[in-house]
């Protein structure tokens, strides 16, 4: 019933965050009976997620002989709770793929959405010299939205500084990676006014949820919550702290069926949604990109970041709009 494979993913230059360095992530593809429906599951390392964890979580599926749901609705009652969120991601997307095509619908018209408008996404710049990202910065002119990768050392606000004098009228988002500590978080604050930033994402570390509500009320700049915001009470927690934004990414949550739960609820509280990815290929992305219409902003860059992506699904216009494929299901087809 259920087949994966492993796909090492190339970047296109070292990936550097407040975590370290990478050159390549590992990425699955999984597969149902008869290419019926495709997921993906994968994860950064510095999730101490295992790649064997994950397969022992598919082996364990595949055993299962119970029919396939064949409504979006029971999708999430189907799939087993009790295993790491990519694997669970992974069997999420394949099943939405598969009723979604047994439908003869694209996945957002199997959501009951409409079809998402062509929306820009950001491009992200990670980690390095003040003067290698502001390069970078001019590379990307054509994208309108740049996210900035910070690293929590003493030259941030110089990175911050250059690249913003490089792009002068990029709309710039910032992500520290949990670097920051709170009373440095506090001292930039005003930097980043000054250099209009759009949204500051996860400057604290992921149990800080009160810190954050701190900083937000220190400045009309939206907090972001990421590795803070795994499960709904997560949600909760950070609307009662009043920080006003949550990335919400396919692998950290297990999938479409959770993060739809998780957007909906941070929406009843007034929190701004974010849809955001890992360095994952187009069968996450694309599947992400369904859910477009539902977002304040977009990080749905990765296919850009990386050289071997195998998969070909939602594109990027001339102006970095993200576009859908007109296909059933998620929409992602083999590469030519």
């Amino acid at each position: 019933m259920l087949t994966w494979e492993k796909i090492t993913l190339k970047l296109r230059k070292p990936f550097r965050l407040s975590y370290g360095s990478s050159e390549e992530r590992h990425a699955y593809w999984i597969r149902l009976n008869g290419d019926e429906g495709w997921g993906e599951g994968t994860i950064p390392p510095y999730y101490n997620i295992s790649n064997a964890s994950m397969e022992d979580y598919w082996r364990k599926t595949d055993l299962r002989r119970e029919p396939l749901p064949n409504r979006i609705e029971a999708i999430a009652e189907w799939i087993d709770p009790d295993g790491p969120a990519p694997a669970r991601a992974a069997v999420d997307l394949a099943l939405h793929d598969y009723v979604s095509k047994q439908q003869g619908l694209p996945l957002y018209a199997a959501l009951g959405l409409e079809k998402p408008l062509p929306k820009p996404s950001s491009f992200t710049i990670s980690v390095d010299s003040p003067e290698a990202m502001a390069e970078e910065a001019i590379r990307v002119q054509h994208f309108p939205i740049i996210k900035v990768k910070l690293a929590g050392d003493n030259h941030d606000i110089q990175r911050l500084e250059a690249v913003r004098q490089a792009r002068p009228e990029a709309r710039l988002l910032v992500d520290a990676n949990a670097g920051w500590n709170l009373a440095q978080a506090e001292e930039y604050l005003g930097h980043l006014e000054r250099l209009n930033v759009e949204l500051l994402e996860q400057p604290l570390s992921p149990s800080e949820i009160e810190g954050m509500g701190k900083l937000q009320a220190l400045t009309r700049i939206p907090i972001v919550a990421d590795e803070s915001v795994r499960i709904l009470q997560d949600v909760k927690d950070l609307a009662q702290a009043g920080v006003r934004g949550v990335n919400i990414k396919l692998m950290k949550l297990g999938g479409l069926s959770p993060a739809l739960e998780m957007i909906h609820l941070a929406q009843r509280y007034g929190i701004k949604i974010m849809l955001g990815c890992m360095i994952e290929t187009s069968i996450g992305l694309t599947a992400m990109s369904h859910l477009a219409g539902l977002a304040d902003w977009l990080d749905l860059d990765a296919s850009l970041l990386v050289t071997n992506d195998p998969f070909e699904g939602m594109s990027f216009g001339e102006t970095a709009m993200i576009c859908i494929p007109d296909r059933v299901g998620i929409s992602v087809c083999i590469r030519d």
